[in-house]
């Protein structure tokens, strides 16, 4: 392990401010984490685990941008079940090839992310690797008790909608593993890029959709067709999704107009949210103007559980594929 001194290395790394200072009993500094889970709350936990050179390279990412997107992918989880993030965790296993500095500007990223979310880091653990670095990261949120938002919600006459554009993070990363993130940009392709390395987990729209009846919600994280059809599958839904709705930046389709509607299907991590509520509840929104982030992308019909496309006077199953971390 780079590390020479752990405890120091701790100390370093140890937050200086506690957001949620009247419910955490014990952080970092015992044996586990102490907490007072709120009233009438339920409690969501989730957990991701990035390797790399599978989920991240040195080329493509700098050290505090793989420590703020670990934070993020979890974040998005929990927004995902129309959730408020609280605290969180973190496993770090370090090969010699990693400096103590790099491993600093790693929590120096999740922290910049957590106090925007007022996400408190309450304990974890670091070994060390003999090839590669890994990082673990468990957050733990809440949300009120019945209001969590289920995959299995969906019915038919559903709406499905997404809270924004498709594809962008993918364009960055090919741009990335093409050019290096030291390379040149124009501002396009900067877009694109920072999309990839800077994602930014939907919580406040999830926390708004858990106050509606019924919602499903998933985040996109390998990409709208599988998780579409993880909606499909939950629910027992066939899910349409017309291709001209699908939201596409004009960035992504500046640097790439014939890839762009592949990207947004397939390409996967924009941690954006997808999901599905009654046509009711579509049109009381879309009336107040409560919320103008959600773009229907589709509809929701009884029949078995798969996704459909239409794509101009076609009619496509799109397959349950996007980003495979186990493909060679």
């Amino acid at each position: 392990m780079s590390i020479q001194d752990e405890f120091s290395f701790i100390n370093q790394i140890k937050p200086t401010t506690v957001h949620h200072e009247k419910t955490l009993i014990t952080g970092i500094g015992d044996d586990a984490a102490v907490y007072i889970p709120s009233p009438n709350q339920s409690q969501i936990i989730c957990t991701d685990t990035l390797v790399e050179e599978i989920h991240f390279t040195s080329q493509t990412m700098s050290p505090f941008q793989i420590g703020y997107k670990a934070l993020a992918v979890n974040i998005s989880d929990i927004a995902a079940m129309g959730g408020n993030p609280l605290y969180y965790l973190v496993s770090i296993a370090i090969p010699s090839s990693w400096s103590e500095q790099d491993l600093i500007e790693i929590y120096a990223g999740m922290s910049e992310l957590a106090n925007s979310h007022r996400v408190d880091l309450i304990g974890g653990d670091t070994v060390s690797s003999k090839d590669s670095l890994m990082i673990t990261v468990t957050v733990i949120g809440e949300t009120e008790e019945g209001r969590q938002l289920l995959r299995s919600h969906a019915k038919s006459g559903d709406v499905v909608f997404v809270t924004g554009t498709i594809g962008d993070s993918s364009a960055g990363l090919e741009l990335l593993l093409s050019k290096g993130r030291h390379g040149t940009f124009n501002s396009n392709e900067d877009f694109l890029i920072k999309r990839h390395q800077y994602p930014n987990p939907q919580v406040k729209i999830g926390r708004f959709l858990s106050k509606l009846k019924r919602v499903s919600l998933n985040d996109i994280s390998d990409g709208l067709a599988s998780e579409s059809n993880e909606l499909a599958e939950a629910s027992q839904v066939t899910i349409t999704l017309n291709a001209n709705l699908i939201p596409l930046s004009k960035e992504l389709v500046s640097c790439d107009s014939e890839g762009a509607i592949e990207k947004a299907l397939f390409g996967g991590e924009d941690f954006e949210l997808v999901g599905t509520m009654s046509m009711d509840e579509w049109e009381s929104i879309q009336q107040d103007g409560r919320l103008q982030n959600l773009i229907k992308i589709g509809t929701v019909s009884s029949g078995k559980p798969e996704v459909l496309l239409q794509l101009e006077n076609e009619l496509i199953t799109l397959e349950k594929k996007g980003y495979n971390h186990f493909k060679k």
